[in-house]
């Protein structure tokens, strides 16, 4: 195939800054008929800016789009739709008393009764499978992505652009969404998925587009490329991929979950009598579609949410001491060395203070050592000092307010204290999200290394290929309920996927 007669859609230039900040420099790529392109880069390095404009969420300031070879102007999404351009975000757009049809139409002349039968050609053309009829609070969240799709290809999209498609799916539902995605490309049209899976981008891509602090380093075909040098176009360096896994040396049991149960502030049960062992010297990955309890469960061995359901019985390693956790208060329980590094989407609000310096931040976990009424400033300062050191955390000084700094270094910070504390039990939920492949390494490095002091570490993540990569044993939560504990050594994703999505006991009896 001739490409050069097959360009869709052609960036020359193009660049964008928002005050200092430049997140896109003088980018140029052209993008193929049916073909699967990978955008890849680290967070921050300006993806989804770039796809922004070409979705008309964004105006370049420099530059121009040439669509079939013709310059055109794309200032909105409305634009972008006439030029048959369609992006699928992170967020979805939909309303959720509305059916899947009535989402589709949204907007549009067409009624839903007249749009059904070619709605439904789309569906089963390419693979997809959706009800129409239901209503999107019902859905799940690959339902919802599917809804997006198809809502997109109906209103004339030959150009998908799909931000993180994979973030939230399974194992199965990620396969079923890249059968779709080949369909489609077959028939044509031109897929960008932006993401940061390297496996996913092995997988599904036909060529790779890498962007470094917002300027376009190069594409190479997917089968002329491997994951190690893909990294290094990111990075600019070469970095070892490999994640390190020490057996277990006399592993100890350290925290006993039994039956523990709780329920939300509307009164629904979000954990249901959930049971697991964490030992010491090894790391418990917890896996689950996103919502399933994996908050829930640390936030109640910390203390944070108080059920009288079940039992948390924490073995003090220094005197063998039985304590029950339940009877304890969120301070008591750090005391004994039982720390939570909870990593949310909003990064600040949780442990951190944005006003307050690296220093002060620190000190949050150390205030009440001061003598009288003098704070002790040095092991804060020390502390800081490290954790800027051994993260290469992005800040002028230590002396810098939390909130000036990056969404990635604040979390840097956020990991790093919690890490730095010489905790018995580290729980660390999401702690490389949003971080790129260096950070996420170091993280990594430095969680083994608490497993090798004989820390109890409960990791909760987003990525299975990790989780299976870094854990000992692996606890799949589903619904509440854990469906099942797996040694990491001898599992697989897709057995993980199968419990992720297994239906729980009343399900499987409400449908017998």
């Amino acid at each position: 195939m001739d490409r050069q007669k097959s360009i869709s859609i052609e960036l020359r230039n193009i660049s964008k800054s928002f005050g200092q900040i430049k997140a896109n420099q003088h980018v140029n790529l052209s993008i193929y008929r049916g073909e699967i392109l990978a955008l890849l880069g680290e967070n921050g390095s300006g993806k989804t800016t770039l796809m922004n404009m070409v979705a008309g969420i964004y105006y370049p300031d420099e530059g121009e789009i040439l669509i079939e070879g013709k310059p055109v102007t794309i200032a909105s999404p409305k634009d972008a739709f006439r030029h048959h351009i369609g992006m699928i975000h992170q967020h979805f757009k939909l309303i959720d008393v509305f059916t899947s049809l009535e989402n589709i139409v949204l907007g549009l002349k067409d009624r839903p009764s007249t749009a059904r039968a070619a709605v439904e050609k789309i569906r089963d053309k390419y693979g997809f499978v959706l009800d129409l009829d239901k209503r999107v609070y019902e859905m799940s969240v690959s339902e919802k992505q599917t809804l997006e799709i198809i809502k997109a290809v109906y209103r004339g999209a030959n150009l998908l652009i799909l931000d993180e498609p994979t973030a939230v799916l399974t194992p199965i539902e990620v396969e079923k969404l890249f059968t779709i995605l080949r369909n489609m490309a077959k028939d044509g049209k031109s897929i960008i998925i932006i993401t940061h899976k390297l496996n996913e981008v092995m997988e599904i891509s036909d060529r790779v587009a890498v962007l470094r602090k917002g300027e376009y380093i190069g594409s190479i075909e997917t089968k002329k490329t491997n994951e190690n040098e893909l990294t290094e176009m990111m990075v600019g360096e070469k970095i070892e991929l490999n994640i390190e896994r020490d057996t277990p040396e006399n592993p100890q049991d350290r925290l006993i979950v039994k039956g523990i149960s709780c329920k939300n502030a509307d009164g629904h049960s979000i954990l249901h009598k959930v049971s697991f062992t964490a030992r010491s010297g090894e790391i418990l990955g917890i896996a689950g579609i996103s919502g399933s309890g994996q908050k829930e469960i640390l936030e109640s061995i910390a203390g944070l949410v108080k059920d009288d359901h079940g039992s948390i019985t924490y073995i003090n390693p220094k005197n063998g001491e039985v304590v029950n956790l339940r009877d304890k208060t969120p301070a008591q329980i750090r005391s004994l060395g039982v720390r939570l590094a909870f990593v949310p989407e909003d990064r600040l609000g949780m442990g951190l203070v944005g006003n307050m310096d690296l220093i002060d931040n620190m000190m949050l976990r150390s205030y009440r050592k001061g003598k009288g009424m003098f704070l002790n400033r040095k092991k804060p300062r020390d502390l800081a000092d490290k954790v800027v050191r051994e993260l290469h955390v992005a800040t002028p000084s230590i002396h810098t307010s939390v909130r000036k700094l990056s969404g990635g270094n604040v979390q840097k910070v956020l990991v790093g204290r919690e890490i730095a504390s010489g905790p018995k039990v580290l729980m660390v939920a999401y702690p490389t999200r949003g971080l790129d492949i260096n950070s996420s390494y170091m993280i990594y490095h430095l969680l083994n290394e608490q497993k090798k002091k004989g820390t109890a570490v409960i990791y909760v993540g987003e990525d299975l290929d990790v989780l299976i990569a870094l854990s000992d044993r692996v606890a799949v939560i589903g619904d509440g309920e854990v469906r099942g504990i797996v040694d990491a050594r001898k599992t697989n994703k897709n057995e993980i996927g199968l419990l992720m999505t297994k239906k729980n006991d009343k399900e499987e009896k409400k449908n017998a």
